[in-house]
């Protein structure tokens, strides 16, 4: 069935797959939303938070791997689950990653928007018309080179990250060079040490901690696109979740040792730029919101990529109506389904220029779609574990295959729990409902396929 479908194989290679998944995560932009909330949350011990939430989050790039060695799909969580767990349950993994890369998506489109203006014309960056065309443009820009075609597309990714990559660099190197003479926050290894924790603190900082490393396994969702589908994603999927490791512990380094408390807390989602500002002056800030803006743009690619593949996999598995796993004929690409998170995107931003509320829930429901997040990959980790259950005492392959997924999994359960009461009733609504909500496409779907059964002539 799979061959019949048709998407582009063998287009990808390993550096490209890399690649994806480091753009998926989007370094630049994670950090710069991101820092300063994890900093308020967990202090100096922020960089210890990475580091263990790293190590859980390759527990669940071990299941990828794994689950992907058994069976390569384009629908990676929902397909996984499914074959182990059931249709439903599948169903309802693969649903959280359409809503959350719907949400993700449009409401990164705004800071876009809101940095490509900061660039090339402060004064209209507070215009929310022009901030709604300019998002609106980024979309359909992205959504043009993604139709087109994952070589194109992979070709625009290696480009966009090399140049936010060669910004990143600089900065990190001046950083470790000027900020260690007169470090803001002293130095000390403790900062790593997950033993200074209280269980609260923890649990609290793992909450945004998570949200630095959503986006990695877009390599395995274009497993099908790329050169041996069974081991080639998934080798990517791990040496970018090295990478991203490395980076992040790094960045919120420099922050705690270039930026005071107040300053942090000043700058907010401005931090890349503050930083850059220290080092170099004001017009190496920009150059700063260049790489966030290239980041942004990056990881929109990449959600647009992870939503269309999966929408794909579950019609041609007959799971949604069919029509969206429709291919054109030149470009393999699943168009219909490109077609439509374009229209919902465009129609989004046009509903959020008109109300500002909505606008606003777009922006909160970022810290919505970790509960999304921790409930599809919870699931995958749990799905690899059982299903590689009779190597539970097969050496390092039990670790790999069993343990540190099952462990990652359960955490991850765990901090979605942990979140609920810690929410307010909008953010809950966004995380918990659009999960739920997907009961209504589920049994649409299984009233069409009874109906087509039940008619005759079909």
């Amino acid at each position: 069935m799979r061959e019949s479908a048709g998407l582009q194989a063998n287009s990808l290679g390993m550096t490209e797959a890399v690649v994806m998944g480091v753009a998926g995560t989007a370094p630049a932009y994670s950090i710069e939303i991101t820092t300063s909330t994890i900093i308020a949350t967990a202090g100096v011990l922020s960089p210890a938070s990475v580091l263990v939430c790293g190590l859980i989050m390759f527990g669940i790039a071990f299941a990828f791997i794994q689950m992907n060695r058994a069976l390569p799909s384009a629908g990676t969580s929902y397909a996984w689950v499914a074959m182990v767990f059931g249709r439903t349950l599948g169903f309802f993994a693969g649903w959280a990653l359409l809503v959350l890369c719907c949400v993700f998506m449009v409401s990164a489109m705004i800071p876009a928007a809101n940095a490509t203006l900061l660039v090339f014309a402060p004064a209209l960056m507070n215009d929310v018309h022009w901030v709604t065309l300019i998002a609106a443009l980024w979309l359909t820009a992205v959504s043009a080179v993604v139709v087109k075609g994952i070589k194109l597309t992979s070709y625009v990714q290696v480009g966009l990250t090399l140049i936010e990559a060669v910004i990143l660099l600089a900065i990190i190197v001046a950083a470790f060079a000027v900020f260690t003479k007169a470090p803001a926050h002293p130095f000390s290894w403790r900062w790593f040490s997950p033993l200074e924790f209280s269980p609260k603190l923890f649990a609290n900082g793992a909450l945004v901690a998570i949200f630095f490393y959503y986006g990695w396994d877009v390599t395995l969702n274009l497993s099908e696109e790329t050169r041996d589908p069974g081991r080639t994603p998934g080798r990517a999927a791990f040496w970018a979740m090295v990478f991203l490791m490395a980076f992040f512990l790094v960045f919120i380094t420099i922050t705690l040792l270039g930026l005071s408390d107040e300053e942090i807390q000043h700058y907010n989602t401005n931090v890349i730029f503050a930083i850059a500002e220290k080092l170099f002056g004001k017009t190496w800030g920009y150059v700063a919101i260049l790489a966030v803006l290239l980041s942004t743009v990056g990881t929109v690619e990449t959600q647009m990529l992870q939503f269309t593949r999966m929408l794909f996999a579950k019609a041609r598995d007959g799971a949604l109506h069919q029509r969206y796993a429709r291919l054109h004929p030149r470009w393999q690409t699943p168009h219909v389904a490109i077609f439509f998170i374009w229209a919902a995107g465009l129609a989004l931003l046009l509903v959020s220029s008109y109300l500002p509320t909505i606008n606003v829930i777009l922006q909160d429901s970022i810290t919505a779609i970790g509960f999304q997040i921790c409930f599809y990959l919870g699931l995958t980790g749990l799905a690899c574990a059982w299903h590689y259950r009779a190597l539970a005492s097969a050496g390092w392959a039990a670790v790999t295959h069993v343990w540190w997924p099952a462990a990652s999994g359960v955490f991850l359960f765990f901090i979605a729990l942990y979140s609920i009461p810690t929410f307010d009733a909008v953010t809950n609504a966004v995380g918990m409902g659009g999960i739920a909500i997907g009961l209504v496409p589920l049994l649409l779907n299984r009233r069409r396929v009874s109906g087509e059964r039940a008619s005759p002539g079909r």
